[in-house]
């Protein structure tokens, strides 16, 4: 009688459980969709659309990223090599190779798959080591590709694709990237693959225990974190029509990514929008009113937001208010 009665307490607690887990996907799935239809009318609104199209860009960056940082727990300081190396695989396969932008741009996606295969193995180290290797890393990239025939890559000057301006086209181009990149992170953290990347997040050995396949689960999250990367890094190329070495690989755009995505919190599903449509916000203002003085203060800001708001501004929110988990991933 008591195994039956404990047999269904625990099948009405799992039941309880994936009730909200369905909750808070739809809620997610909601707040996604509103932010893409917001920024799907911008141009119909506007004609200046350059501050929604970098939101799309660093909402795609920092989303992406969370799916290697806040999935499996790798930070991956040289992350800028996916986006470098799909900026220029697009720019290639348009200015010489002479095919259309849609297959360029495929191509920049397939280019940052190939190049995570490639750097597959540095998966086996962890922490900081495994951070200032993918740094190394894109830093030889970086070197390697400045110092191609120009005739190919444009040398150390880049490439410029000026026949191929169309904002109006690479604005929704970059909207559909980021929609993507949201659905993939939605899918993945309701997906029996989102729990095995977490169960060997917190202790790889105990998943391997219970029979998760570690390296092939984890290179499935480092497939999806080096795409969206890439085929954003490809967007933008076309977007600005210009492609240059030392922007490509600059540190400061995986530093971006981390930062955006920490501001929001690393781990949940909204964090990394919040986070990049907050920071991005305050530096637009800053960078209006205070031109001189502005990468002091967004300076300040992120420090006062990593003291006071140390889990990011959704995962803060839910360890001070955990009634709130039923409604927020």
């Amino acid at each position: 009688m008591q195994s039956a009665d404990h047999a269904a307490a625990v099948e009405a607690s799992r039941r309880q459980d994936e009730g909200g887990e369905r909750l808070r996907a739809r809620m997610a799935a909601a707040f996604f969709a509103a932010v893409i239809a917001a920024l799907a009318l911008v141009p119909v609104l506007t004609g200046n659309t350059s501050f929604a199209f970098y939101l799309m860009l660093w909402i795609t960056m920092a989303s992406a990223l969370n799916i290697v940082v806040g999935f499996t727990g790798y930070l991956p300081f040289g992350y800028v090599v996916f986006y470098g190396v799909g900026a220029y695989a697009a720019g290639i396969c348009y200015k010489v190779l002479g095919w259309p932008i849609p297959l360029a741009l495929v191509a920049s996606g397939v280019a940052g798959i190939c190049l995570a295969l490639l750097l597959a193995p540095t998966l086996r180290l962890k922490g900081v080591y495994f951070g200032i290797v993918s740094l190394a890393l894109a830093t030889i990239m970086r070197l390697i590709i400045a110092n191609l025939p120009s005739d190919i890559t444009g040398g150390s000057m880049g490439l410029i694709l000026s026949s191929s301006n169309n904002p109006f086209a690479s604005y929704y181009a970059m909207l559909l990237v980021m929609a993507a990149t949201l659905l993939s992170v939605l899918w993945l953290a309701q997906s029996a693959l989102g729990k095995a990347l977490k169960a060997i997040r917190d202790d790889d050995g105990a998943a391997a225990c219970i029979g998760i396949d570690v390296p092939r689960t984890r290179l499935v999250a480092w497939l999806l974190a080096a795409l969206f990367p890439a085929l954003a890094g490809g967007v933008e190329a076309w977007h600005t029509n210009i492609i240059d070495p030392e922007y490509a690989f600059h540190v400061l755009i995986t530093a971006k990514s981390i930062v955006y995505a920490m501001a929001g919190g690393f781990g949940t599903i909204i964090g990394p929008v919040v986070g990049a449509a907050v920071l991005l916000g305050i530096d637009h203002v800053i960078w209006q009113k205070f031109p001189l003085i502005n990468l002091l203060l967004l300076g300040l800001v992120i420090i006062a937001l990593m003291l006071f708001l140390p889990r990011g501004i959704v995962g803060t929110v839910l360890k001070r208010r955990p009634q709130l988990r039923r409604f927020i991933a």
